[in-house]
């Protein structure tokens, strides 16, 4: 029974996707508790107690939260932009624009925190700029690529039923890929988060959970980076729950595919 675990595509029992997490995450924590102080990785008291210490003192969940409101406008923003953008290249005039937008994701924040440094007027404005930048060239690519998968059968069809110009760029691509956005969407949402301690770095003076992290590193104090990092894994756990059952809500057509139960 347990060797359908190491074949591809098993026939017979299928595990939970649901199970099959639980036992590693078990089987995490046991090693994690029998792990040597050798390893350098702090014991699961000393992070609940540097935990503590953060959340009382240091703020943490005030950071959190701060951090989290600049994830959402910056995924806000990078969504309408990035699916924009990439409608738009269905008209082969705007195709160049969207090719050389997403070649951008090849720059880094350093280099332009000056340039954007002129283009606002607050740290809280160039963080969220920052952001927003960095989540919105890397999903136009994405997005752009979700365009072109679309089978020219689909937009035959669509002309068949009478749709044309931007009423079919509409119901192909917004409307008929909607569902491959929001998982594009909800994957950024986790990128905001890996850039988010880069940009709150470049703009220490405006907080955030990221800086705040930075702040532990710079001090070795290994046990209270733990407990932010996990702190974050936990939230970023939460809010993919929360962008997968958004694209079931808005998305219903898409229960019928699921393969785990």
């Amino acid at each position: 029974m347990f060797s359908s675990l190491f074949t591809p595509y098993a026939l017979g029992r299928r595990f939970s996707v649901k199970f099959l997490s639980g036992i590693s995450l078990a089987t995490l924590m046991v090693l994690w508790a029998l792990a040597p102080t050798s390893t350098g990785i702090p014991s699961q008291l000393t992070i609940v107690g540097s935990w503590n210490t953060l959340a009382l003192q240091q703020g943490l969940l005030v950071e959190l939260f701060n951090s989290t409101v600049v994830i959402w406008k910056a995924l806000i923003l990078s969504a309408l932009l990035s699916v924009g953008l990439a409608a738009l290249t269905t008209a082969d005039i705007f195709k160049p624009l969207g090719t050389f937008f997403a070649s951008l994701r090849f720059l880094g924040f350093a280099g332009l925190t000056f340039l954007f440094t002129l283009w606002t007027s607050n740290g809280s404005q160039l963080k969220l700029a920052l952001l927003t930048f960095g989540m919105t060239v890397f999903l136009t690519r994405s997005t752009i690529d979700v365009v072109k998968s679309i089978p020219q059968s689909d937009i035959d069809y669509a002309r068949s039923l009478g749709l044309k110009g931007w009423r079919l760029t509409w119901e192909i691509v917004i409307r008929g890929k909607s569902a491959d956005m929001m998982d594009l969407i909800r994957q950024n949402a986790a990128v905001g988060w890996t850039m988010l301690s880069m940009v709150e770095g470049l703009v220490r003076s405006e907080g955030g959970v990221g800086a705040l992290l930075l702040n532990q590193n710079k001090y070795f104090n290994l046990s209270a980076v733990f407990a932010i990092q996990l702190t974050i894994l936990a939230y970023g756990i939460l809010q993919d729950v929360g962008l997968s059952y958004l694209r079931s809500v808005l998305c219903p057509w898409t229960k019928l595919n699921r393969s785990d139960k």
